[in-house]
């Protein structure tokens, strides 16, 4: 056995070659410089889940884990300094980590010349300067894995390259899910404390839009205080039904005043003035021509946008009559017409039309609009209602956009005899000005639908209200006393004011009242001698002849009859001595809610928790929960504000 060892040990030394410097040498230089070429990316880098678009920030990540020694932690700290932040041909263009709106140039056409990525890659690598020193543009950001960039520079390419890699990055247009927040709203700073000897008169437009109230709900069922602005108080105080005294005889409305001790403020009086419209038998309604006109833009592709949208659309086709007529308009990149006049009973074709529509491209706001009136006007029929009813998020981007530019457009409309019903959809990027603006030039109203229940009571529990007008033109002018009063405001209506004069300019715009609408408005009054009077009394002043009558102040109303152009006028005093109405203290305490989410310096220490009170003390039957909800509401914005 140990023979045979030895014979195997001399024939494995005699096979074996005798040691060559030159030879190991090369070995090892080899090794070294596979070594090397292994720390960096490779050319192309294999897509995986934390890797979307390349492989150079987590490979970058990778090295820094893997090398850990003093050392290796000083040369690549040299190392992400250079490949890091480099200059573009340019000397702007600032490195970042891939955002969206950004996509590799390799997933983009070449039209380099190139006829390969790699070569491509390392002619953009060798174009750029290695000596350039980068110029400090944006700010630091770290990202989730703990890496600091700065943030993307303004210009549309960026581009990143290390020894072996070149990535150029393009801006590309970002998803409407993901654009920045853009939500505009119409309104005015509150209304201030008017003095009796310089302003005593004060004049408005009725208000019967309840978008605000579903504006706001939304905002808190979503954890956040609404912007003040997106607060219009007269709105959410109208969005709830009162027990006014209704109409009799061929009356369309009939006004109601009433006064109380204002809940925060012992030292002043509230004036609540109620308009309650008359109820036509349903029957007898005249038949209606609706227009659709639907937003299919790429910003309604959200589940509270157009899906939403149909299923509502949905609720108001069962409400309609044999006779009625439904007509389908869409805007996107241009204007078209998806469904002929259909008859209200042909429902499987009209279901059928609003099933088939998708969300796309641009916001062609104007086009859509001057079909759907065109189309409107080839459905009207003398004794019938036309509506064209407007579904959008209006974000109108193409055409006509501006809010003043369309106050012109939707006036010249108005005068076809066309109404206009405008519904807005969605939050995010929510153009409320715009919305406003047609809706309050085009005798309409305006609604926010963000539920399926706020669908059904806006297209089908108020469905005469919303479509059937009774009242046109409406406008309200209150002349107080200077014996009794010496100060006062209204509360809400910022958008709605109109000049003096304006109240028997019968060519003058104002709301409309539909069929069944109340309309509610309140007045903060300060009486003379009140320790509540913010201004001092005039040394001169003078009472007016006749003032003494006992009287608070005097309330007139001007309106239209639909199809006329002459305004007709009521007119009654303001006195102390009748009763509060029943829904007085409910309309208080909204009122007082708006204006503690708009930061009213007029409530003093009043807060939520008072109007809670107030509202829990008049809720009245509430049929269907709305009252409930407005507590609700109040709650959470208690929470919200830490109060």
């Amino acid at each position: 056995m140990s023979d045979d060892l030895d014979d195997l040990k001399a024939a494995m030394k005699a096979a074996t070659p005798a040691p060559d410097a030159a030879t190991k040498a090369a070995h090892l230089a080899l090794a070294q410089e596979n070594f090397a070429r292994l720390q960096g990316s490779p050319a192309v880098s294999r897509p995986t889940p934390n890797r979307p678009l390349s492989g150079l920030w987590t490979g970058m990540k990778t090295m820094l884990d893997r090398m850990t020694s003093r050392g290796g932690l000083a040369a690549t700290t040299a190392l992400v300094a250079a490949a890091f932040v480099v200059l573009t041909p340019l000397g702007d263009d600032l490195l970042q980590p891939p955002a969206p709106g950004l996509v590799p140039v390799s997933q983009a056409p070449d039209t380099s010349g190139n006829t390969t990525l790699a070569n491509r890659q390392r002619a953009e690598a060798d174009s750029v300067a290695p000596a350039a020193a980068p110029k400090a543009v944006g700010r630091e950001q770290e990202d989730s894995d703990g890496i600091v960039a700065l943030t993307q520079a303004p210009q549309a390419e960026l581009r990143a390259f290390s020894s072996d890699q070149s990535v150029t990055l393009r801006e590309q247009p970002i998803a409407p899910e993901m654009q920045p927040d853009s939500e505009t709203f119409a309104n005015a700073a509150s209304n201030p404390v008017q003095i009796m000897a310089e302003t005593p008169v004060s004049t408005f437009s009725v208000d019967v839009d309840t978008a605000s109230y579903a504006v706001v709900r939304s905002a808190l069922m979503n954890g956040v205080l609404p912007e003040a602005d997106a607060v219009r108080v007269e709105e959410m105080v109208n969005y709830f039904p009162y027990d006014y005294a209704a109409p009799t005889g061929d009356a369309p409305f009939l006004p109601t005043v009433s006064v109380a001790r204002t809940p925060w403020n012992p030292d002043t009086q509230l004036v609540h003035i109620g308009i309650q419209g008359a109820l036509p038998d349903v029957a007898d309604r005249p038949p209606l021509n609706l227009v659709f006109l639907i937003d299919t833009s790429g910003s309604m592709n959200q589940p509270n946008k157009l899906p939403l949208l149909k299923q509502s659309f949905r609720l108001m086709l069962g409400q309609l009559r044999a006779q009625d007529q439904v007509a389908i308009v869409t805007y996107a990149g241009s204007a078209g017409q998806v469904l002929a006049p259909t008859e209200a009973s042909d429902s499987s074709t009209i279901l059928a039309a609003l099933d088939r529509l998708d969300a796309g491209g641009s916001t062609a706001g104007q086009a859509g609009l001057q079909q759907a009136y065109a189309l409107a006007d080839t459905m009207a029929q003398d004794g019938e209602v036309t509506r064209v009813v407007l579904a959008t998020d209006g974000d109108f981007n193409v055409g006509l956009s501006d809010p003043e530019a369309l106050k012109t457009y939707i006036a010249q409309q108005r005068d076809s005899g066309t109404y206009l019903s405008v519904l807005g959809f969605g939050r995010g990027n929510l153009d409320d000005a715009t919305l406003q603006a047609l809706a309050q030039n085009g005798n309409g109203q305006a609604a926010y639908i963000d539920t399926l229940a706020e669908a059904q009571k806006v297209l089908v529990d108020q469905l005469t209200g919303a479509l059937f007008p009774i009242a046109n033109d409406v406008k309200i002018q209150v002349e107080f006393n200077p014996v009794e009063i010496a100060e006062y405001r209204l509360i809400g209506y910022e958008t709605r004011t109109l000049r003096r004069e304006d109240f028997n300019n019968d060519a003058v715009d104002a709301g409309d009242i539909g069929a069944g609408h109340t309309v509610t408005a309140l007045y903060e009054v300060t009486p003379v001698g009140s320790p509540a009077q913010l201004s001092e009394p005039l040394r001169y002043g003078t009472s007016a002849p006749g003032s003494d009558t006992g009287e608070l102040g005097f309330l007139r109303i001007r309106y239209k009859l639909p199809g006329t152009d002459e305004s007709q006028l009521i007119e009654t005093p303001i006195t102390a001595d009748g009763p509060a109405m029943p829904d007085t203290g409910f309309a208080m305490a909204v009122a007082g809610f708006g204006q503690l989410l708009r930061g009213s310096v007029y409530l003093h220490d009043w807060g939520y928790g008072d109007a809670i009170a107030l509202a829990n003390a008049n809720k009245g039957a509430d049929e269907f929960g709305y009252r409930s909800e407005a507590v609700r509401l109040m709650r959470l914005a208690q929470s919200l504000s830490g109060e």
